[in-house]
């Protein structure tokens, strides 16, 4: 059984060095560069239009939750605006950060901050954190936004749903970000040109949620952290629920998306909240098609794809048997079979991988 350490600096990422697994060359569906390009053309509208719904809902919800607050008709508002605000965040930090939901520059930057800010995510450290996570792609020992780990912590997944740990290392984060210090693994991918603005942005948190902090401590009441803070936690539930399927069970230490990542059919409510990145495959081939060409590529590139999952119910059916086997056999691993239309796999480079196929 291998046993697996997904520290950035122990001996998992050295091993994946020497292994040729670090910044290394993935596949990719062949798809003629004119037409990627068009994929790829970027446009305003559709991030504005969903932009201008969100934060529209974000506005009115909490509205209504003030309003109502303190009996329990404003309990519903609550819970919906925690969705958007504790799990929408999400997704757009991470399309706004790969530059591509907007056309426009600032405005992906604009929502970016926001976006992070909600989400408790130090936006500079998570830019290159998440460039990181697209070169090593479920790397152990390199990719340094590996969810669930092998074995599986079950207990710290079902306390992500409620942000418990997340919020937690995020607030730590910032403070200690603010004192002036990153951690030792941030600093073996952010550049030490970008630490002073990862110091910058962690002081301005700090003093919105020393004020926020005050107020409701003037106030007596958890009003103002209903708005700010406390729906990192309880509007977390989504984006958990969806972020565990992008690459759970699935192989890791390999080069081929196919199998490392999930694409999932979904809702299209859910699809709104996270932005299609249930798109996962497709996403991670080509990472610079914006969010809402996503569909067109999986309908162009499907064939070469294993079969998507119909639905987030039908996903966590397969994902959940394959976590319990990995408590006790690390390497128990899901293979995605690929349709007879398709490029075959690597044989050669990932026979590890293949040869758990009947596990």
């Amino acid at each position: 059984m291998t046993q697996r350490d997904y520290s950035l600096l122990g001996p998992s990422a050295k091993s994946a060095e020497e292994n040729g697994l670090a910044a290394a060359e993935w596949y990719h569906t062949d798809i003629p560069r004119k037409e990627m390009k068009a994929l790829m053309q970027r446009s305003d509208q559709p991030a504005i239009r969903d932009t201008i719904i969100l934060y529209g809902a974000m506005i009115l919800l909490a509205g209504l939750g003030v309003a109502l607050w303190p009996t329990w008709w404003s309990l519903p508002f609550w819970l919906a605006y925690g969705v958007l605000y504790g799990s929408a965040s999400d997704s757009r930090w991470h399309e706004c950060g790969h530059g591509t939901a907007f056309r426009t520059p600032w405005m992906n930057n604009v929502v970016y901050h926001i976006a992070s800010f909600m989400i408790i995510r130090n936006p500079i450290v998570w830019r290159w954190s998440h460039a990181r996570h697209h070169t090593d792609t479920f790397i152990v020992g390199l990719d340094p936004e590996i969810a669930v780990m092998r074995p599986p912590r079950i207990f710290r997944m079902l306390a992500a749903f409620v942000g418990l740990f997340d919020t937690w290392n995020g607030l730590a984060r910032m403070l200690l970000h603010a004192s002036g210090r990153l951690d030792p693994e941030e600093v073996t991918y952010v550049p030490t040109s970008e630490h002073g603005k990862v110091i910058l942005v962690a002081r301005i948190w700090t003093a919105i949620y020393a004020a926020t902090l005050t107020l409701a401590l003037a106030t007596w009441s958890i009003l103002p952290l209903m708005v700010i803070g406390l729906p990192r936690m309880y509007g977390a539930w989504h984006h958990v629920m969806t972020g565990i399927l992008q690459h759970a069970a699935l192989a890791d230490n390999v080069l081929d998306h196919r199998l490392n990542s999930r694409t999932v059919y979904m809702n299209p409510i859910s699809r709104f909240i996270y932005w299609n990145m249930n798109y996962h495959v497709e996403h991670h081939m080509f990472p610079m098609v914006p969010y809402h060409r996503l569909p067109e590529l999986h309908q162009r590139i499907k064939d070469d794809l294993p079969t998507p999952n119909t639905s987030i119910l039908q996903a966590y059916s397969e994902v959940i048997p394959v976590l319990i086997r990995q408590l006790r056999d690390e390497d128990a691993t899901l293979l995605r079979e690929l349709p007879a239309t398709a490029r075959p796999y690597r044989v050669d480079f990932h026979a590890g991988a293949l040869g758990l196929a009947g596990e």
